[in-house]
C-alpha cells in the first residue's frame, strides 16, 4: 500500500500527488507540514528526519526527496511514457529533474515567498527583482528546447514535465510583468489539458 505524507499545496508534494493520479495508483494521502503538523513529531521524523515534505511509504519502504520519488514511482509503474526502456530518451527527460532543482528553486522562493507569503509591508523587492532576473534566464533557455520539441520528455509527456510545471504554474498565475516565451506558454496550455494537473497543480497559491 502506498502511502504520501505531505501537505497538497506544497510545490514538491503536489507533483508526486500528480505522477500518482497520471499512473492511476491508488494510495492514501496524510496532510504533514505547514498549518497540518505532523512533520516534526515522532512518528514523522522516524520516517524522515529532515521533518520535510514529501514522503513516501510503499509498504515497509520509505523513501523521501521528492524527485527521488518521482523517479522511484515512474520505473516501479513500468510505464514506458514516464521511465522508457531507451536509456538515452529516459537520460534526456531525467535530466531536467536535476536541472529544475538546481535552476529554478532559489528564484522560486525568491518571488513566490516574498510576493505570496510575506506581508507586503515586509517585502524585500530587490530579492524578488533577483529572483525574476534569474527566472526569465532559465525560461530563455526552456523555451528555446520547446521550439525543438513539443514537451520537456520529449514528444511525449513524462516526468520531465511534472518537475518543471509546478514552478512553471505558479510563474503564470502571478500578478507580474513576464517576457514573452511563446513555447513555454503554449507547453504550459498543454498541461492545462491534462486533468490530473488541474486537479493537483492549479490550487490557489497560498
Amino acid at each position: 500500500m502506498l502511502t504520501l505524507w505531505g501537505r497538497e499545496n506544497s510545490s514538491n508534494v503536489k507533483k508526486v500527488l500528480w505522477l500518482l493520479d497520471e499512473l492511476n495508483l491508488t494510495f492514501q494521502h496524510i496532510n504533514a507540514g505547514g498549518v497540518y503538523g505532523k512533520n516534526h513529531e515522532p512518528l514523522y521524523l522516524s520516517l524522515n528526519p529532515n521533518g520535510l515534505v514529501p514522503c513516501l511509504q510503499d509498504d515497509d519502504f520509505v523513501l523521501w526527496e521528492s524527485n527521488a520519488i518521482l523517479r522511484y514511482l515512474a520505473e516501479r509503474s513500468g510505464e514506458e511514457a514516464f521511465w522508457p526502456d531507451n536509456l538515452q530518451q529516459r537520460a534526456a527527460a531525467d535530466k531536467w529533474l536535476d536541472w529544475c532543482s538546481n535552476s529554478l528553486t532559489v528564484p522560486f522562493r525568491q518571488v513566490f515567498l516574498t510576493l505570496v507569503r510575506t506581508p507586503e509591508a515586509e517585502r524585500d523587492m530587490s530579492v524578488v527583482a533577483a529572483g525574476m532576473a534569474a527566472f526569465e534566464k532559465y525560461w530563455a533557455i526552456a523555451d528555446a528546447v520547446l521550439a525543438k520539441q513539443k514537451w520537456f520528455s520529449g514528444e511525449q509527456f513524462g516526468i520531465g514535465d511534472i518537475a518543471i510545471a509546478c514552478y512553471a504554474d505558479t510563474w503564470f498565475r502571478l500578478d507580474i510583468e513576464r517576457q514573452s516565451h511563446p513555447n513555454l506558454e503554449r507547453w504550459y496550455q498543454q498541461l492545462q489539458q491534462r486533468p490530473a494537473f488541474c486537479k493537483r497543480v492549479m490550487l490557489p497559491l497560498s
